[in-house]
């Protein structure tokens, strides 16, 4: 039973098993879904999804396997455009879920409904009784006057709608998604070594010291105070800056802006390259030519202790990244790309890489990606996503000597 829908949620990345599968099959035959299409939902995600970071994940692949979505030819996007779109103040609005329970028999007939609509509907159409619209008598669309339909926008008109459609309500919870602010700041937590040994006054409440010395005096209370506990973690981030990168500029921003918000690390170095790292580490995004340090001056000044984050896609053609005049954007110093970054890594053997187009293939077949490939061999990559984001962290403090 429902042996294709288990192949679906498989294809979309969840970690299902056997077990997992028989285990909803018996719960199914006990009818703890009550014969009710909501209740079903919740029992399957209740049985086969291990994390919220997958609620995402399975909300596709109920919707696609049950709504037969993914292969209709008529464009949700254009529905979500009219239907997010508020007539009456401009303003975009946000989709929320309102359900009321129905047989399933009045399910199915409003399902077939609405997918005969989809396939007759290519315009926007808004206050009649028929198409898919706002404010109307129409059992599809938002804020209409028909209970029992499908509601596609946020608050149903008079009643609440049967379903709604095309929502991904747990996005936000996903692990393999790329990373927001919040999410860059709370990872960022994780970069803390403290430390008493800087040169600070005795500002804290030592409260073991406190009690000793009050003890030894008969019970007088006689404060004492120590040195404060701070984050001695000094950070570099290096950025790859323009072409290929472009798509990703506003995550790098916010990957920066979270490190500069976070105001606990030591000391913060920002640079920026082109491609790969060569002879020169620019000093603002444009990577214009003299707004440059020597990559040798940052070596001698800046010691082995920096913790190193390079945030790139490592992808560049074969001859940027192996001859030592493959850097078209600037000086290669006598060296290759793939030197340079093997001379990096000695430097800075807490290093790690962040790929936002991580590829998880083969590399050797892929052209562009060579580079990639040997990169990952000097270098932790990990993809710039949550998961990534944590596991490179945790790299990145692991003490090796240890």
């Amino acid at each position: 039973m429902f042996t294709d829908f288990f192949y679906v949620l498989k294809n979309h990345g969840l970690n299902i098993s056997t077990t997992e599968w028989l285990m909803l099959m018996d719960a199914l035959d006990k009818d703890l879904a009550h014969s009710n299409f909501t209740d079903f939902y919740y029992l399957c995600r209740t049985i086969l999804v291990k994390s919220e970071g997958d609620y995402d994940k399975f909300d596709i692949a109920f919707q696609e396997y049950f709504n037969d979505i993914k292969d209709n030819s008529f464009d949700m996007s254009k529905i979500d455009a009219w239907l997010h779109n508020d007539v009456e103040t401009g303003k975009k609005t946000d989709p929320s879920k309102y359900i009321d329970k129905r047989t399933e028999r009045e399910a199915k007939e409003v399902h077939r409904k609405f997918e005969e609509r989809l396939g007759e509907q290519k315009t926007e159409h808004h206050g009649g009784t028929y198409w898919i619209g706002m404010g109307g008598g129409s059992e599809f669309g938002k804020r209409g006057h028909v209970a029992g339909g499908i509601q596609l926008g946020n608050e149903a008109g008079m009643k609440t709608a049967f379903t709604v459609m095309g929502e991904r309500r747990y996005k936000d919870f996903r692990r393999d998604t790329k990373l927001t602010m919040r999410q860059f700041q709370v990872a960022f937590r994780e970069l803390r070594q403290y430390s008493r040994k800087l040169d600070l006054p005795k500002t804290e409440l030592d409260i073991d010291g406190t009690i000793n010395s009050t003890c030894n005096q008969g019970g007088y209370l006689k404060l004492e105070f120590q040195q404060p506990r701070k984050n001695t973690v000094k950070l570099m981030l290096l950025f790859d800056s323009g072409g290929s990168m472009y798509p990703y500029s506003s995550l790098c921003n916010e990957l920066f802006q979270a490190v500069h918000k976070a105001n606990h690390f030591k000391d913060v170095k920002t640079f920026y390259f082109h491609n790969c790292i060569y002879a020169k580490l620019y000093k603002t995004p444009e990577c214009a030519s003299g707004d440059w340090i020597d990559t040798t001056w940052a070596f001698r000044n800046y010691d082995k202790d920096y913790k190193v984050i390079i945030i790139g896609d490592a992808g560049m053609a074969p001859e940027e990244f192996k001859d030592k005049n493959g850097n078209y954007s600037g000086p290669n110093g006598g060296l290759s790309g793939k030197e340079w970054i093997e001379l990096f890594k000695k430097k800075y053997p807490h290093s790690i890489w962040l790929n936002p187009s991580y590829h998880y293939g083969d590399l050797n077949n892929m052209y562009w990606m060579e580079s990639e490939r040997v990169i990952r061999e000097n270098i932790d990559m990990f993809p710039l996503t949550v998961d990534g984001l944590k596991r490179g962290i945790k790299t990145l403090m692991y003490d090796k000597k240890k």
